[in-house]
């Protein structure tokens, strides 16, 4: 196993550390290994932006198939000259 030192702690950071594992019933070492444990146990990859994100999220689900509305010509400019 490895161990590591943390330096330069804010003294407010230690002390949220401190009420988080007494709340929790350990150690202050003991739940920095489990914050630490916690934040880097994901392994999937995130979507490279929003509609990736959006469309990982409703694909379970079907989706839906919207149609197409038929096209129509472009309508001729407005005269603003009178």
């Amino acid at each position: 196993m490895a161990s590591m030192t943390i330096r330069n702690l804010d003294d407010s950071l230690k002390q949220r550390l401190r009420l988080r594992a007494a709340a929790h019933g350990r150690s202050m070492e003991d739940e920095a290994r489990d914050i630490l444990r916690v934040a880097l146990s994901t392994t999937g990859r995130q979507p490279g932006n929003l509609a990736a994100a959006i469309r990982a999220r409703i694909a379970p689900t079907g989706g839906i198939v919207l149609e197409t509305p038929p096209r129509e010509a472009i309508r001729e400019a407005p005269d603003f000259s009178a």
